[in-house]
């Protein structure tokens, strides 16, 4: 099983701190910083942004030639450089050649199941209005701590129009409205269903219960075993690098959850198949499985949360140490450079704020800062609070073991202060859901089942050609 790396890789960091417009930030660098230039310019040099095209390793970055056929839809070699530098963008990730020719192959793949999903939808005169997709994508910049004029900057910085990321969104939207107007009606969920679920909940409520996230990839024919084998180990490798799962999902999931970023809820232990149950005991919050071969494909599984059996005592964190006078400190400064303006000020307390949202433990920041240039990172040991400025221990204040405090303006710049005492475990318990939360997840359930038939039909009976 394998943690997930490097949270601060994350999209909402890359993409805010990238559209915060840090111009200045490690304008004054420190001997601990790895170069002079701002935390913007380096941040943006890490991908393939600093480039004019993205080279996917496979021919002329600059060729409008056409990458595949399905059926009678040409997907052009722009459309899919640009879904290329979307992923590379959102996911943060700096991959090797042969990694990019490998993302390369997944990404064409996906094009190619989404032209099948957008020409059934269009067979069936479903229609998705603007508003539609503008409400989906202001749900992204809010998830992310963006504005959208920050998310237009980081995408044209990768060279990506922003129709590429709307119309990846509108194709999911009007698949998800087909599946739901073609399907809906075959989906039968009876006051009785409703019963037995909520029997069979009552009788598992003294299970661990757990909150799941899939990357699904469908084998549809026994030849096609070790091509997706092969494919699902690549985004494992890009998890690895760390990739956003929820990103991964929704570019690459083959399930009806990726809209979600993958997730599928909560299940009991024991809910899911054998092979995949014993995955998610062996898993941590926040970590993820191998590639896991189970009925239909392959799946990843990520672990988000877990909750204890109904009825568990969940101690209250507030009261475990809640007043020490002496903590394990870190700490990270974003110089600002003399005299900065107001307007810079804000950004770079933004830009500490999503900083601060990403650090999981200290031992990542030293690895955190290396992605920021300029900025400077100080493992400052055991302190006596009553040492420290007035400034620190306001920040402390309402801080619990683990957390970072909230950035704050010093004479030095932009100070986000970390404790680094062992965190404590957030422990919940299983709630019963309502009548109307078990109807709604048994519909899910039964239309996610068809919803992956109808694609794999669609699949087995279309004419694609690869170029």
């Amino acid at each position: 099983m394998q943690p997930k790396t490097d949270k601060f890789r994350s999209t909402a960091l890359l993409l805010a701190l990238l559209g915060a417009g840090l111009a200045n930030v490690g304008a004054t660098p420190a001997p601990q910083a790895q170069s002079s230039g701002s935390a913007q310019t380096a941040l943006a040099s890490t991908g393939p942004a600093a480039s004019t095209a993205i080279d996917t390793g496979m021919g002329d970055a600059n060729s409008d030639g056409v990458a595949a056929v399905v059926n009678d839809t040409i997907i052009s070699e722009y459309d899919l450089r640009q879904r290329i530098a979307l992923f590379l963008a959102t996911s943060g990730i700096n991959p090797t050649p042969d990694q990019l020719k490998r993302i390369r192959a997944q990404v064409l793949t996906q094009l190619e199941t989404e032209r099948l999903e957008l020409a059934e939808a269009q067979k069936n005169n479903t229609t998705i209005s603007s508003a539609d997709v503008d409400n989906a994508m202001n749900n992204i910049i809010q998830s992310n701590h963006l504005t959208m004029d920050q998310l237009k900057a980081v995408l044209a910085r990768y060279n990506v129009d922003v129709a590429t990321l709307r119309a990846q969104i509108a194709t999911q939207l009007a698949w998800e409205k087909t599946v739901d107007d073609q399907l809906g009606d075959r989906v039968h969920v009876t006051p009785e269903d409703v019963d037995a679920e909520l029997k069979r909940l009552a009788q598992g409520a003294n299970k661990p219960h757990f909150l799941v996230a899939e990357i699904f990839l469908a084998v549809d024919r026994p030849d096609q075993e070790n091509e997706v084998q092969k494919t699902v180990q690549d985004i494992e490798a890009q998890l690895q690098a760390g990739a956003p799962f929820g990103e991964v999902a929704r570019q690459f999931s083959q399930s009806p959850s990726a809209a979600q970023g993958g997730n599928i809820g909560v299940v009991e232990d024991g809910q899911l198949a054998p092979e995949l149950n014993d995955a998610l005991e062996k898993l941590k919050p926040g970590q993820f499985s191998a590639p896991i071969r189970s009925a239909g494909g392959f799946y990843i599984l990520e672990l988000i949360g877990r909750q204890e059996p109904m009825g568990t005592k969940v101690p209250d964190a507030a009261s475990i140490n809640a007043h020490p006078s002496v903590l394990p400190l870190a700490r990270i400064l974003l110089p600002l450079g003399p005299k900065p303006t107001q307007e810079f000020q804000q950004k770079a307390l933004h830009a500490g704020e999503v900083i601060r949202s990403h650090i999981s433990t200290c031992d990542t920041l030293p690895a955190l800062v290396k992605q920021l240039p300029g900025a400077v990172f100080m493992k400052l040991g055991d302190m006596k609070l009553a040492d420290l400025s007035q400034e620190i221990q306001n920040a402390l204040a309402n801080t619990q073991p683990g957390e970072a405090a909230a950035p704050f303006i010093s004479s030095a710049g932009v100070e986000i202060i970390v404790r680094c005492d062992p965190p404590v475990p957030q422990v919940t318990a299983f709630k019963m859901p309502t009548r109307d939360e078990v109807e709604q997840q048994l519909f899910e359930e039964q239309i996610s089942t068809l919803a992956r038939q109808y694609l794999s039909d669609l699949r087995r009976e279309a004419d694609v050609e690869t170029r």
